[in-house]
Parts: structure tokens; C-alpha cells; sequence
């Protein structure tokens, strides 16, 4: 197995990644922080922080000059970070002495990798709402075609009272929907950073402000008007944001998994694996790597949140917790998405099985509505303790329930009480709640 399963090519389509695995690469992590050092430069000529004329120079050069990742290994190991190499092969590839001596002018290096990415970022929160929305679209269709379509609710394994399929659906969105409503106050909280050597911002004078709020501007992100290098307020939002997600999503994987499992088989999915021995097996690999993701992300968001406390001016043991963790949440994160999508587009749901076992209970999951029928001739507490005999003397019997208080109660009306959809409550309505809610979505805003 390779060092992770998200760099695999072994694992890559039961991990996939897709657009976002090419954000955590080397190269593009290099790139991300030559397009800020590129304008930081070009902000700081316009501001006369350093001549102009070095500011476009630098600007140009950091969008077309290669430096190779393997070259800083060296200097990475031996500093604790990429940027003084990175500064140095920049600065040397240039071969403009005059001009690069501005590289990196009032900067540290948690300037460089925070902004950058931040810039990352950006991308991996626009790829998940792409996906993310089109997880919904298929919940939200899958609740409005099913929302009549009644089967066990079932609490501790066992079954409750009738619901609908359409508000099982509804059930794995609603929390979905709230995430995606959560990203604008997540992209606002993507800060540039440009606080110098420790936070204070000296090297910059009367310009630091001014010159953090061009460079924000300029690469499309928030300026939080001071230092964050010990503050870990964004990454601590998006790593509990995806970390969210992962469960909302891990909670639909068990469900579909267990509406699938043999004994039950009430949903169908669209796609399962085999076994190397048994070949009727039809594994719930899917559901199964979002359960596997969810607990992976708990683990990763917990060491996440550990590392936000930051020792004094700048903590390398608390950042170094950071590279370690982010990306691979991240990454679970667009695995996820991406088995969520495929696992809701093509779920199918087996009517026929549901009302099988919703009859072949003796109508005990009924056994509420009937209490409640009773408590209307009756005080509650004992029209629960004659429901809770007649049950009994269902799993004694093996008789209906319905015939037994019939029988027990002729006086009273069981049509109500029996009849599945009148049973549904708010279920139906839940379910077209949830479609017409997803349905009034904006358009996403296009990026910039």
C-alpha cells in the first residue's frame, strides 16, 4: 500500500478524488505560493513599498519560472519549511540580481504557505460545492418521487412506526443543505496572511495595512485586518465544516448499507462489490467508504482542532500538526462526495420489500397510533398498558394486532389506526419540503 490511499494508483477509484487530489500535489502547492509571492511583489511596486519597475518584473517571473519540487527537499528538511529554499531557487532562476532582491520583501514564510493556501482552498471549497449540490439534486429527487412510499422507521435496529422512503432521503440531506449554506461565511473566513517575522508587521512600516489589503484583494481573499499566524480560526472552521460533512454523509453510507443488508433488502444500490470466494456476495462498498471516511475525518478534525493552540508568536510542532492532517481530510472529503453522488443517483428502492416488512410484523408497528386511539375512551398510561398486553399476545398468538383489538374493543374505529399512509404524519410533507428546498437554491456564484 502506498504511503497514502488518496496517492495511490491502486485505490484511486475507491478513494477518488478527483479535482481536488491535484490541489495537494507538490507542484501545485509551489504554485500556489510563487502566485503570492508574484503579487505581493506587483502590490508593493504599486504601493512604492519597492520600486515598480521590480514589482511587475517579479509578478511575470513568478507566473513563468518551473522550480522543482525535489530540489527543496533538502532545504525543507533543514528549515521546517519550503520557503527559504523556495525564495533562494526563485531568486536564482531569475537571474536578475537588481529585481530579486524584492522577492519576499517584508514577508515571512507562514505568510507564504498560509496564503497559499488559502488560495487552495478556494478551489477545494469550490469543487465541494459542485459536488455537493449535485448530491442534493439526487436526494432532493429521490424524496419527491418516494415521498408516499411508506416503510419501517426503525429505532435501536427495531421497527418504530411507518415512515416514507421520500423522508429517509430527506433525512440525509437536510443536513447537507445547512452545509452548503455554510460556505459563504467559510469563503469569508479565507484570509490572506502578510504579518512579517513575528506578527507585528515592523518591516512594512506605515505600509503594512495598506500593502495586506492590496495583496487580498488582489488574490480574491479576506483581509482579517491583523495577523492570524497563531490564530487557526479558518483552517479550524473548514477542517470542522468538512469534518461535518463527512459524518452527514458516513450516516447515509450506514443507512444505505443497512437497507441493503441481507434480511432486510429494502434498497437496491446501484453499484456493489464481489467477494474472492463467496460469489453471491454483493458487498455495500460505497456506503462502506463513507462510513470509513466519517471516522477518519473525526480522527483528522481532532488532531486539527488540537493543533489551533499555538505556542506564543509562531508554534512549528502546532503547523507541522496542520500539513500533516489538512490535506488528508480534505481529500476524504471529495472521496466522499463523490461515492455520495454516485450512491444517490442510482439507489433504488424496493417497495415490495418494504411492504413486506412493514405486514410480516402482525401490525405491531401500528402499536402506537392504537394507544393513542385507546387514550381517547381512556387514560393514557392504561390504554399503554393494554396495547402493550395485546402485543404480547401478538408474539403469543401470532395473531394480527388489528383482529386482536377489534376484538378486544369493537367499539372503536381502526381504520385510522391501520391504515399506512394516514399513518406517514409529517413524512410525506417533510420530503417535498426538502425537494422544493432544493429546488430554491441559488445558482451558485461563479468564481473568481
Amino acid at each position: 500500500m502506498a504511503g497514502s490511499v488518496f496517492d495511490s494508483p491502486l485505490y484511486t477509484r475507491l478513494f477518488p478524488t478527483g479535482e481536488v487530489g491535484r490541489l495537494f500535489t507538490d507542484s501545485t502547492e509551489i504554485r500556489a505560493m510563487l502566485i503570492v509571492e508574484g503579487t505581493l511583489a506587483k502590490v508593493q511596486g504599486g504601493l512604492g513599498v519597492i520600486p515598480e519597475t521590480s514589482g511587475a518584473f517579479l509578478h511575470r517571473a513568478a507566473m513563468e519560472v518551473q522550480i522543482d519540487p525535489a530540489g527543496l527537499a533538502n532545504a525543507t528538511g533543514q528549515n521546517g519549511v519550503s520557503v527559504p529554499g523556495l525564495v533562494a531557487a526563485f531568486r536564482n532562476a531569475i537571474e536578475a540580481p537588481d529585481h530579486a532582491q524584492f522577492v519576499h520583501w517584508g514577508a515571512t514564510s507562514q505568510d507564504i504557505i498560509d496564503t497559499a493556501l488559502m488560495l487552495r482552498l478556494k478551489q477545494v471549497l469550490s469543487h465541494y460545492e459542485t459536488a455537493l449540490r449535485r448530491v442534493l439534486a439526487a436526494l432532493a429527487r429521490q424524496a419527491e418521487a418516494h415521498a408516499d412510499l411508506a416503510m419501517p422507521a426503525r429505532t435501536w435496529g427495531q421497527h418504530a412506526t411507518p415512515t416514507s422512503f421520500g423522508a429517509t432521503a430527506a433525512a440525509w440531506g437536510v443536513p447537507l443543505l445547512a452545509l452548503l449554506d455554510e460556505l459563504d461565511s467559510l469563503r469569508a473566513h479565507l484570509w490572506v496572511s502578510l504579518s512579517g517575522a513575528a506578527g507585528t508587521g515592523a518591516a512594512l512600516g506605515d505600509k503594512a495595512g495598506e500593502t495586506r489589503a492590496a495583496l487580498a484583494a488582489a488574490l480574491g481573499l479576506t483581509d482579517p485586518g491583523r495577523s492570524w499566524h497563531t490564530d487557526r480560526t479558518p483552517i479550524l472552521m473548514i477542517a470542522g465544516w468538512i469534518a461535518r460533512l463527512n459524518t452527514a454523509l458516513g450516516k447515509m453510507g450506514e443507512d444505505m448499507a443497512t437497507l441493503a443488508m441481507t434480511g432486510i433488502g429494502e434498497v437496491r444500490l446501484g453499484s456493489s462489490g464481489g467477494s474472492s470466494t463467496m460469489p453471491q456476495k454483493q458487498n455495500p462498498v460505497g456506503p462502506g467508504v463513507l462510513a470509513a471516511l466519517a471516522a477518519q475525518g473525526t480522527a483528522l478534525n481532532a488532531a486539527i482542532q488540537g493543533a489551533g493552540l499555538h505556542r506564543l508568536d509562531r508554534d512549528g510542532p502546532a503547523w507541522f500538526t496542520e500539513w500533516l492532517a489538512l490535506p488528508q481530510l480534505c481529500l476524504g472529503g471529495a472521496a466522499a462526495l463523490e461515492h455520495a453522488r454516485d450512491l444517490a443517483e442510482t439507489l433504488i428502492p424496493l417497495p415490495e420489500a418494504m411492504t413486506t416488512a412493514l405486514i410480516k410484523g402482525q401490525g405491531l408497528i401500528h402499536a402506537e397510533a392504537l394507544s393513542f386511539a385507546l387514550a381517547a375512551k381512556m387514560p393514557r398510561p392504561e390504554a399503554q398498558a393494554e396495547v402493550k398486553a395485546l402485543c404480547s399476545k401478538v408474539s403469543e398468538t401470532g395473531r394480527p394486532l388489528r383482529d386482536l383489538a377489534g376484538e378486544a374493543h369493537p367499539d372503536l374505529d381502526l381504520s385510522a389506526v391501520f391504515d399506512l399512509i394516514r399513518q406517514l404524519g409529517e413524512a410525506p410533507v417533510a420530503a417535498r419540503r426538502f425537494a422544493d428546498a432544493v429546488r430554491a437554491l441559488p445558482e451558485p456564484q461563479a468564481s473568481e
